[in-house]
């Protein structure tokens, strides 16, 4: 996709336009040429992505085990969600009835599962061979408190993993109350936050489809249209190039809020259109925010607070170096924003949320750019640079891309946005 400046101005504000004129030119006697869209161009970008290999998973296992020997952790317990996943490579949402993986500091991980289900289970393991049933009417509990015991665990701590839920710990330490129950955060959080080349691979697979995504659904932007009709564009471009996902947006003034507002919104002239989406390939996240102002030359203001938020960003980038506390990201980047006068701090104008956040199968993950994390930058991290503008009553501008550490220091997953008429470095 190649435009120069203008015509990205001209083409975001009458692209159905243009497409209805060449329709009328057709003589009556003339099939009607069939409409094109830059959906129609998309093909899909997932077909050659190589998932996570089950050698991978293992190696996942052994070093959570370390960890749980480092810390004097006898087990993990697992419910559905994404650490399921992460170690097991088993997807399974989340209800009433427990579905679980059990990973022992020594041995083989466990399943506890419906008996109805087990079959379906024994489909998707790949890694470990034992599934712990209970019927409808029994507890599973009582199964979780056998596999401890056949583990060989009669004492100790068990961890919990941080998004288990409290009906499902609260009956499991009562029936097996002669074990003492932790945060499992000392083995997850090691293992899930610095990520292999395969994941990298993922991510920037997924990265690489939003900015497509975004260049389609872009241009065809019209006036008068709403947030949700510009979302289910930006979702069918990200189906047809082979992902699930999406795009938020916000017009005019309530861009101001980072997480949207209520009101009703038509997209009109001139209007700062503030982007937000993402999506997941592989059970790896992107996340990329994009501010453009639709259909008119960008006013004075419109165009130094966004080169401001620009530079915000960029010196949070800048601010990324192995071995650096996370917070230090945060810092350069707010700095940049108190001296031009907004804030101090959170206050609006100004940015009123942390600079980024870890990224990798959950859209947000640890990692967090923002004060007070002392985490050094190590390779392997993964994370956001996104400083807002809020500027409540009149519009605001977010610019995110996200970043992941090498041993040779921070590199970008997508090329920021280089002016606010080129959202794109691609776009003449």
């Amino acid at each position: 996709m190649t435009l120069k400046r203008r015509d990205f101005i001209k083409l975001t504000a009458g692209t159905t336009a243009g497409v209805a004129l060449l329709a009328g030119c057709s003589t009556p006697a003339s099939t009607p040429p069939p409409s094109s869209s830059p959906l129609d161009k998309l093909q899909s970008m997932t077909k050659d992505i190589v998932p996570i290999s089950k050698a991978e998973r293992e190696s996942r296992i052994e070093k959570a085990q370390r960890l749980m020997t480092e810390n004097k952790i006898e087990a993990l317990y697992l419910d559905g969600g994404t650490s399921m996943a992460y170690f097991t490579g088993i997807n399974w949402g989340t209800s009433e009835r427990m579905m679980a993986a059990i990973i022992p500091a020594k041995g083989e991980v466990k399943y506890i599962s419906p008996a109805f289900e087990a079959a379906r289970v024994e489909e998707l393991m790949t890694i470990g061979k034992d599934i712990r049933v209970w019927e409808e009417h029994e507890s599973p509990y009582k199964q979780v408190a056998l596999a401890f015991k056949d583990f060989g665990i009669r004492s100790g701590n068990i961890a919990m993993e941080e998004r288990v839920r409290f009906f499902l710990f609260d009956g499991i330490r009562k029936e097996a109350s002669n074990l003492n129950y932790v945060s499992g955060d000392p083995v997850t959080i090691p293992c899930r936050m610095f990520k292999s080349p395969a994941e990298l691979a993922l991510m920037q697979r997924a990265n690489d489809i939003t900015i497509e995504a975004y260049k389609a659904s872009v241009a065809m932007m019209e006036e008068g249209m709403t947030p949700q009709e510009f979302s289910a564009i930006t979702a069918d471009a990200h189906k047809r190039l082979g992902a699930r996902g999406g795009i938020g947006v916000n017009f005019g003034e309530p861009s101001a809020y980072p997480h949207g507002s209520i009101q009703q919104q038509y997209l009109k002239k001139g209007d700062i259109a503030l982007m937000d989406g993402g999506c997941s390939v592989g059970g790896y996240s992107s996340d990329i925010s994009r501010t453009i102002v639709f259909g008119a030359e960008p006013t004075a203001r419109q165009t130094e607070v966004w080169n401001l938020q620009k530079k915000s960003q960029a010196a949070g980038f800048a601010a990324a170096k192995l071995g650096d506390p996370c917070e230090n990201v945060d810092i350069a980047a707010r700095k940049v924003l108190t001296d031009a006068g907004y804030g101090p701090g959170y206050k609006v104008p100004g940015c009123p949320h942390r600079t980024g956040h870890g990224i990798g199968m959950d859209g947000h993950e640890w990692g967090n750019m923002v004060l007070g994390n002392k985490q050094p930058l190590m390779p392997g991290m993964c994370f956001s640079i996104e400083p807002t503008i809020s500027i409540y009553g009149e519009f605001g501008v977010r610019l995110e891309d996200c970043a992941y550490m090498t041993e040779e220091g921070v590199k970008w997953f997508t090329v920021p946005s280089p002016a606010i008429d080129k959202p794109f470095h691609d776009v003449a």
